[in-house]
């Protein structure tokens, strides 16, 4: 790290702790030629990701647009905001963690799916209803009988 003072590269970190958000690390540091100190900020550096859609058009990330979809779901549900926003930070922290610059809907809907799953049948039913797009009340009624399967496996287990 270069000192913004005299521009050597010589610089010691004197102090770390993490900043006061907790999202990134904050620095103290003193140069060892001009014996001046400063602060760094080192943040994680996330990459951009495109999102591929149904009819393959691509657009970038939006977190705010999964938020819609899972909140509402969870409308009228007994699911605090609390719980709704850790399924949307995980869901989204697996689709970081795929290391891919493009990510497509479909992958993204069945994060989505299975963190529902374990968090309210209710709302999974009715992400699953736009999600894969049900036109008839025998696609509701195929999608409950797959989820009561999947429970009662769950259950044996």
């Amino acid at each position: 790290m270069k000192c913004p003072f005299c521009g050597k590269e010589n610089t010691k970190v004197i102090d770390s702790r993490p900043s006061d958000d907790d999202s990134s690390i904050r620095r103290r540091r003193v140069c060892e030629h001009c014996k001046r100190r400063f602060t760094t900020y080192e943040n994680v550096e996330m990459h951009p990701v495109v999102v591929i859609k149904k009819d393959q058009t691509r657009e970038p990330y939006d977190r705010e647009k999964l938020k819609e979809g899972i909140f509402r779901s969870c409308i009228k549900r007994p699911i605090s905001i609390e719980k709704q926003s850790k399924v949307l930070d995980e869901i989204e922290a697996m689709i970081f963690q795929q290391e891919e610059k493009e990510i497509s809907t479909n992958l993204i809907g069945e994060l989505v799916l299975d963190q529902l799953e374990q968090l309210d049948a209710v709302a999974y039913i009715r992400f699953a209803s736009v999600y894969r797009d049900f036109v008839d009340m025998d696609s509701f009624q195929k999608e409950i009988e797959r989820l009561q399967r999947n429970k009662a496996k769950k259950k044996h287990l």
